[in-house]
């Protein structure tokens, strides 16, 4: 299938390299508001550079990679479903459920398929612990922790204004990451007690282009919840961008026969530990699956070859409409004072099969 990217910033070139693992994918064109963006990465990577609206209209295209920032990704999604074009875009799905829910109505109207980042659980990492845990490495599991704790990317980053709008901060930037893990390896969300604050009003820039320039805060900083998943395990969560430095691991989950620790749901590769009952210490566990290392497209690739072949795609709608009604029930969870249930459900995406050769997602 023939593929063009709308939005040419940070993590476009990381699309255009992870594509050229998969023969089924073949990135053409790319476009983006600022024309100097997407000539820079067409010239880049031998594709032709065009106008918004030529890629949505090029007939040749039957897949749009939506890159745009998290304000209008609901809205150029919409478009590329209304040209006759699937669509799969970086996370998260949108900023609103209003939004996710009218993007599942327009998919279902024009039986088309949108897909949603994060990829990274189907890298080597994730998918070893998913292969862990429906093997009873650790047995049922029935509780866990989440942190992803920094201070912000004001520090460093050249455009960091809009990591504190609506649609950003902690939970909507980094909580897919972590609630789309807890997904693939527990299943759907059933219900929330989250409470969240703004700790600072405004935030200094760092970076040589803004050094100094005050950034107004818009959205909770600091996140911290209970999820109760279906399955009945209890996960504790906390989302920050108050945390100079902690010593937390990323992910772990206990079971009643062991405990795991997960790699960073932002990568693809391990590490991957297991504890033991009975057994002292941690030991390292080998990879059972392949995908490490920069594979951003992987989950376009998936999309496609489900699309061939007729079944759900790995990184869904579904899904992620609802990590994107847990991340938002966070706040109103916050604000009532009490716990939520959530509404939305999903199927607990497939497992890649072993033994995958690389290029390959279906044996």
């Amino acid at each position: 299938m023939k593929v063009g990217i709308i939005g040419c910033g940070n993590i476009s070139q990381a699309y255009f390299d992870g594509s050229r693992t998969f023969d089924m994918l073949e990135i053409v064109a790319c476009a983006d508001v600022n024309p100097g963006a997407a000539q820079e990465k067409a010239d880049r990577n031998g594709v032709r550079a065009l106008t918004v609206d030529q890629l949505l209209s090029a007939p040749e295209i039957g897949l749009v990679i939506n890159l745009t920032i998290p304000a209008v990704h609901a809205e150029i999604a919409l478009k590329a479903l209304e040209q006759g074009k699937h669509v799969y875009g970086e996370k998260p799905l949108a900023i609103t459920r209003d939004q996710g829910l009218a993007l599942i109505g327009k998919s279902r109207e024009t039986g088309l398929r949108v897909g949603s980042a994060p990829d990274t659980f189907l890298g080597g990492g994730l998918q070893t612990c998913r292969t862990l845990i429906d093997d009873g490495a650790i047995g049922p599991v029935v509780a866990g922790t989440a942190f992803m704790m920094g201070h912000g990317p004001e520090g460093w980053h050249p455009n960091p204004g809009f990591f504190y709008q609506k649609g950003a901060g902690p939970m909507f930037d980094m909580g897919p990451y972590y609630l789309t893990a807890l997904v693939h390896l527990l299943g759907p969300v059933k219900k929330v007690a989250a409470m969240t604050k703004a700790s600072f009003p405004e935030r200094i820039a760092g970076s040589p282009e803004l050094k100094g320039r005050k950034i107004p805060v818009h959205i909770p900083t600091h996140y911290s919840g209970t999820l109760e998943f279906h399955s009945g395990a209890l996960i504790t969560l906390v989302m920050s961008f108050d945390v100079w430095e902690h010593a937390h691991s990323p992910l772990e989950v206990y079971g009643s026969e062991g405990s795991l620790k997960v790699p960073d749901p932002n990568t693809f590769d391990g590490p991957v530990t297991l504890h033991k009952a009975g057994v002292k210490g941690w030991q390292t566990v080998a990879l059972s699956h392949g995908y490490t290392g920069g594979m951003r497209s992987i989950g376009v690739a998936d999309m496609i070859c489900s699309i061939r072949d007729n079944r759900p795609h790995r990184c869904s709608l579904e899904m992620a409409f609802h990590v994107l009604d847990v991340m938002q029930s966070f706040e109103e969870s916050s604000d009532s004072g009490r716990a939520l249930e959530i509404a939305s459900t999903c199927r607990r995406p497939d497992a890649l099969p072993l033994g995958l050769k690389p290029g390959q997602l279906t044996l």
